[in-house]
């Protein structure tokens, strides 16, 4: 049952240093994580934002909005992400959470106020447009850490089942995890 005022955005995530291959394009039960991720995001929100770099020339099946930014951080995405938004409700996921589900984004923005996120935070999160500027003005300020963000809003901190977000940062993580799920 989608939110329907809820718009989801996918931080696709770049070059993927540590796992030495666009972790995007990573595939879990025949599935990449970009693809379970937008599924994910089409099953809570009305609309979906995929936000990434084209130029990384990645071969996604959806939509890439360039985040027009220099800056290779989660926060350049959340950016953009809040400033294409149609609903003032905003569910931001990184692409590398592979078991999260659409009910916890849902969970997250009943409870949101300025934003919603888990204990570990502040991705995934849901956050309201109206904090946008807060956002900009880090980036603008070269301070790229969300937490440091988040510590001047009201976030409700929710909790979520820690099984939902086991995040595959390399290679070793995705085996692991596949073995787990067969």
């Amino acid at each position: 049952m989608a939110h329907h005022e809820l718009t989801g955005v996918l931080l696709v995530g770049g070059a993927s240093t540590r796992f030495g291959s666009p972790k995007a394009l990573a595939r879990i039960d025949g599935a990449t994580l970009a693809e379970r991720a937008w599924r994910v995001l089409g099953e809570a929100c009305a609309e979906r934002i995929a936000v990434g770099k084209l130029a990384d020339g990645l071969a996604l099946p959806f939509e890439l909005l360039d985040d027009g930014s220099d800056v290779r951080a989660p926060i350049a995405g959340l950016v953009a992400g809040l400033r294409a938004a149609k609903h003032e409700l905003v569910a931001v996921i990184p692409v590398d959470l592979p078991f999260l589900r659409a009910a916890s984004l849902q969970v997250l923005a009943a409870q949101c106020r300025d934003g919603a996120t888990a204990p570990s935070g502040p991705l995934p999160g849901v956050y309201r447009t109206s904090v946008l500027p807060a956002f900009e003005r880090a980036l603008a300020a070269g301070e790229y850490r969300l937490r440091d963000v988040l510590a001047q809003l009201d976030v409700a901190v929710v909790e979520l089942d820690e099984a939902e977000l086991v995040n595959v940062n390399e290679p070793a993580d995705l085996r692991h995890l596949t073995n787990d799920t067969v």
